[in-house]
């Protein structure tokens, strides 16, 4: 916030504009001072709440000047509401707090008990609790309460002090008075900071984490008196936690209750905006969803440092070191975030991906999933890491610095290997060829005989390791009933990088499926294709269709299909050619000529005999030019 308007409200006599006056020229104005002043703007000072530029309007409380005074109160930030005896307390709460509900107003008020020089009260700034506290507990407006002196200019500064707090660091968000305990979205906030802040997720901030805690929200360290203080001061509001081990969580957010409750709330508002929360306690959409542009024909990756923080998030919340996460891993794993990304849920996470055999997800899978997660929706992984604490390499970075644009392939039938490193491959063919076995082949999971129609698009996601040692990951994906409109969504193709057609090797009447696609849909003629014969393992039919696979893939100049089963062990070998087909696509297109000879290492030779004939034609020269 660049600026706070205070709007100074009270009965007439009550000191209003004397405490204006007192501000400004920082002594007691003795002569009497016109009835209302002019607004004043001052700038930002050191030491006021985020120095803010503040504005002070002062107001009257005769009747003939409501219209203005209702105007005034719409336009503030914060209400300084100034009393100044008994007549004035009372009307408090019998008109100003209702006069300010009925305009519908919703800012914070803050109480200012001036003349405090002629009750006889001590220099204690704050109001005593049973002097306002009925008023406060039926008006959640009231912000804070103080007491002040424009004749003696004592807490002139620090009554506008609170009213610049009561705006930039307000305490309705955080602390709820009639209940006595924080808020819960207060509380859901400062529980992800200290899962942010346990980095060993032990349950407990020891030392060291309170050091590290303290330099990122305060910038300065923390002696060991403090923090000697804090255990004690955890330990006796909170007696069940265990100060040796560290501050807990309950203990924390006993810690921050303590700060709300004595009036220190803006040392809470400094640890949430170190931590990226806005005023009403959700994380800055500018940190939850950078900008972050894939250009067309090109895919986003987790670069090195995302994947590394993805590899320690896993070996961190994988307490039994098994292997693999179970549910309550994951469960603690997703606390501080909204929990599994939608299309997570929507993909049967983690059926989606590798798991062990207690069905746990492996660190293969947590890595696949976050490749297939950035490959296919970057601002899922970036949202994601923003809520799972990922520190970029330099301040000056943000999470995209866990990502990657890979180079575009547009001109996929240029000969080489596609810069990319997560491929997708679209795996279209009739009901019943076999694809839901092939995915959970690919899955390594046992063939389940009992066939399942698809109805909804499903993925899977695994690593696959290609010629030469070179990982990559593949995403295979089966389109279900909507085939149909993803074939025909331009899009959505170019968004593929292979498709795989399957057939049931043992129908006769499979892949003709194939060939109506094909004829119905001719842009897949754009896109790398393998062909594949599933239930090899079964007695093979005759194709009831105009061609037989093999001479229909010959016709197009391509590969004869692939014959395999998901019960064999060699279906990886399956697996390695439609990855090896995606990153080399220019070997998977259908071609309707026969590609014209490499005449490379003829010209290379025609071309170094040339350049011989040349040299010697200059050496005989040379040579018969010579005295």
């Amino acid at each position: 916030m660049a600026s706070v308007r205070i709007c100074v409200c009270g009965d007439e006599g009550t000191g209003k504009s004397s405490l204006i006056a007192s501000l400004v020229k920082d002594v007691f104005i003795q002569n009497k001072i016109q009835p209302v002043l002019p607004p004043i703007t001052i700038p930002p000072q050191l030491g006021t709440p985020d120095n803010v530029t503040t504005s002070i309007v002062d107001t009257s409380a005769r009747p003939q000047d409501r219209t203005t005074l209702r105007k005034e109160i719409r336009k503030s930030n914060v209400i300084l509401l100034v009393y100044s005896d008994h007549y004035s307390y009372e009307r408090v709460a019998l008109f100003w707090m209702p006069y300010f509900r009925s305009l519908g107003v919703n800012v914070p008020v803050v109480l200012c008990a001036n003349k405090s020089d002629l009750t006889g009260n001590d220099n204690t700034p704050q109001v005593v609790e049973g002097e306002m506290l009925p008023v406060m507990a039926e008006f959640r407006e009231i912000d804070s309460c103080i007491r002040a002196s424009a004749r003696e200019h004592r807490n002139v500064n620090e009554v506008f002090f609170l009213c610049q707090k009561a705006v930039t660091h307000p305490i309705a968000p955080l602390f709820d008075y009639k209940e006595g305990n924080l808020k819960p979205a207060c509380v859901k906030a400062l529980k992800r900071v200290f899962y942010l802040c346990d980095k060993d997720q032990d349950g407990y901030l020891d030392d060291q984490e309170m050091h590290d805690f303290q330099a990122k929200c305060f910038d300065k360290p923390l002696t060991p008196e403090d923090l000697d203080n804090i255990k004690q001061t955890v330990g006796k509001s909170a007696p069940k936690t265990t100060a040796e081990k560290g501050v807990d969580q309950a203990g924390f957010l006993q810690l921050n209750k303590i700060y709300a409750e004595k009036g220190r709330h803006e040392t809470i508002w400094i640890i949430l905006r170190k931590f990226r929360y806005t005023d009403s306690l959700s994380l800055e959409d500018g940190f939850l969803h950078p900008k972050f542009e894939v250009p067309e024909y090109s895919s986003a990756e987790l670069s090195p440092a995302g994947y590394r923080f993805f590899v320690d998030l896993f070996l961190l919340f994988d307490k039994d070191n098994d292997g693999g996460l179970s549910d309550e891993e994951l469960e603690a794993l997703f606390a501080p975030t909204p929990g599994l990304p939608q299309s997570w849920e929507d993909s049967s996470f983690p059926l989606s991906t590798v798991r062990n055999e207690a069905g746990y997800v492996t660190l293969q899978g947590w890595l696949a999933q976050w490749s297939m997660t950035t490959f296919m929706e970057p601002k899922t992984t970036l949202e994601y890491l923003a809520y799972l604490g990922f520190e970029p390499p330099t301040p000056r970075e943000s999470t995209t610095a866990a990502l990657k644009v890979t180079k575009s392939r547009k001109r996929r039938k240029r000969p080489g290997r596609v810069e990319r490193n997560v491929v997708l491959c679209y795996v279209v063919g009739a009901p019943s060829a076999g694809k839901s076995a092939l995915l959970d082949a690919f899955l390594n999971r046992p063939f389940d005989p009992l066939y399942r129609p698809s109805i909804k698009p499903r993925r899977a996601v695994n690593s696959v390791e290609l010629h030469g040692g070179k990982q990559c990951y593949l995403i295979l994906e089966e389109l279900g009933e909507l085939e149909p409109a993803i074939l025909e969504n331009q899009a959505k193709l170019d968004a593929c990088d292979l498709i795989c057609y399957t057939y049931d090797s043992s129908d006769p009447d499979s892949f003709s499926h194939i060939v109506d696609l094909r004829r119905r849909y001719p842009q897949l003629d754009n896109l790398p294709a393998v062909y594949t014969a599933l239930k090899a393992d079964r007695d093979k039919a005759t194709q009831r269709c105009e061609q037989q696979p093999d001479e229909y893939t010959t016709a197009l100049m391509m590969s004869a299909p692939l014959h395999v089963s998901v019960t064999w062990n060699s279906i990886s070998e399956l697996f390695i050619a439609l990855a090896e087909a995606a990153t080399h696509p220019s070997t998977a297109f259908p071609r309707s000529e026969e590609p014209p000879p490499d005449r490379t290492s003829l010209y290379l030779a025609l071309g170094a005999t040339a350049c011989a004939g040349l040299a010697a034609f200059m050496i005989w020269r040379r040579s018969t030019n010579a005295p």
